[in-house]
């Protein structure tokens, strides 16, 4: 059983669309498999970041706090 496919649109730079363009008639492969693989790629390096961001957002609005390895053996009792 196939994926489900949804149909987006959204504007590129032109420069974009012509490498991809280029990509696209030397390989023979279609623009939006070089386009669904860039998105592929990256979407999970771009989730990353953002967790991390809200993380350090967290941390400075006092939200969160960090915990030393020690404090947290000597919480557990591991330490000795």
């Amino acid at each position: 059983m196939g994926s489900v496919v949804a149909h987006v649109s959204f504007e590129l730079p032109k420069e974009l669309i012509d490498r991809i363009s280029a990509l696209a008639h030397k390989t023979g492969k279609s623009k939006t498999h070089f386009m669904q693989e860039a998105i592929s790629l990256h979407i999970e390096d771009l989730e990353d970041l953002y967790e991390a961001d809200q993380v350090m957002r967290d941390l400075r609005t006092g939200k969160s706090c960090l915990h030393s390895l020690e404090d947290v053996e000597k919480e557990l009792g591991l330490d000795g």
